[in-house]
């Protein structure tokens, strides 16, 4: 047990709070800017920044390994383009140098999820930065299934002369597989099913114990995404929503999440042409919650704040709505706001002391915890 007391403190709420205080007990937060007498150890930051522990919402950390090249690439199965079954649980190596970028960075929590090669890419997972087994650092370990629409399946298996080589196949091979899910639960409520290792995943799906996350760049893609939301009653994020802005009210009727990103990259194809900072202000004014995503390692994960600096920057984008799109947004995201994504009583202890403003690229991080534990100093 230990309390911080003295900190500019952003809660991830929007609101800050000077000279805050809080209390660390059993990995959690406590008596959130309410620390008075403790028996404890107490560190003075004396100023200095603390805010949540950042989340990216959108990784491929671990399955896409650095410094290793074709040997770490675990990410796209792409032997047919639908493989709900994947799990990218079992392709993480937790050794990866990136984990300790992302702590550098002040990311404590990520999502990780299959490439977009194939129509259904397969299943994802939350975890947080720090561990050497996947199982004990995983905070959700079925967090949705991947779907892609656009470019990226229809080259790949264009390029082998296989469905799908047009948009219009990309969605006809995505409702198939979901009309078979369908076919397969009613044979389960009749008791009539053996079990089906691609279709469980899907069967959660149509339940909407899960989302289906889809990958979506250009406005029609993302119009052919909210209409098989609306066939299916899916529950659905929308994962980069490029352009996004060109349609937000309509977006906006759907009853979606997006994350976007990575706008620090380049546009290396056809479908990023659009891309710019300009699509988060106009989604978030449309009423659309928002969370900004490096893709790693499109984008290092190390720049998650930078990107959020960015997006102040291009404007107009706050500093509030920018921290809470990779603080308590990115933790709506991923359904797992009671766990982390703000400073709270009784959330984990995650957060980052930083030596300055956290929207200045010249401060650096001096400490990241995970649950009450230094991992990065």
């Amino acid at each position: 047990m230990f309390a911080i007391k003295n900190a500019h403190l952003h809660l991830g709420t929007g609101e800050v709070i000077e000279n805050g205080s809080f209390l660390v007990k059993d990995g959690t937060f406590q008596q959130v800017n309410q620390v008075k007498d403790v028996d404890c150890q107490v560190f003075d930051v004396k100023g200095q920044t603390i805010t949540p522990g950042l989340i990216d919402v959108h990784t491929h950390l671990g399955v896409f390994e650095d410094r290793v090249g074709e040997a770490g690439h675990d990410f796209n199965e792409t032997s047919s383009p639908i493989t709900p079954h994947i799990r990218a649980i079992d392709g993480i190596n937790p050794n990866d140098t990136a984990f300790m970028d992302a702590r550098k960075g002040g990311v404590t929590t990520v999502q990780i999820m299959p490439g977009s090669a194939n129509v259904i890419g397969g299943e994802m997972l939350v975890v947080k930065t720090y561990g050497n087994i996947v199982d004990k650092m995983a905070i959700r370990t079925l967090s949705g299934l991947k779907a892609a629409t656009g470019e990226n399946p229809r080259k790949v298996y264009g390029s082998k002369g296989k469905m799908p080589t047009t948009r219009m196949g990309v969605a006809a091979l995505l409702r198939k597989k979901l009309i078979e899910g369908q076919n397969y639960l009613k044979k389960l409520d009749e008791g009539k099913a053996e079990r089906d290792i691609e279709l469980e995943v899907i069967v959660k799906v149509l339940k909407r114990e899960i989302p289906l996350r889809i990958h979506a760049h250009r406005s029609e893609d993302i119009a052919t995404a909210l209409r098989i939301k609306k066939e299916f009653n899916l529950d659905m994020t929308i994962e980069h929503c490029t352009e996004g802005d060109m349609i937000a009210d309509y977006i906006a009727e759907h009853d979606v999440a997006v994350s976007i990103g990575p706008t620090m990259s380049s546009r290396s194809k056809i479908e990023l042409s659009n891309m710019g900072w300009h699509t988060l202000p106009i989604l978030e004014a449309a009423g659309v919650p928002v969370s900004i995503t490096t893709d790693h390692p499109v984008v290092p994960i190390e720049h998650l704040m930078t990107s959020a600096i960015y997006a102040v920057k291009d404007g107009p984008f706050s500093e509030s709505s920018a921290l809470q799109a990779i603080t308590l947004n990115a933790a709506k995201h991923l359904g797992v706001e009671d766990k982390v994504g703000s400073i709270e009583s009784g959330k984990d202890a995650d957060f980052v002391i930083w030596d300055g403003d956290p929207f200045d690229l010249r401060t650096d991080v001096v400490a990241t915890y995970i649950e009450g534990k230094v991992v990065y100093e």
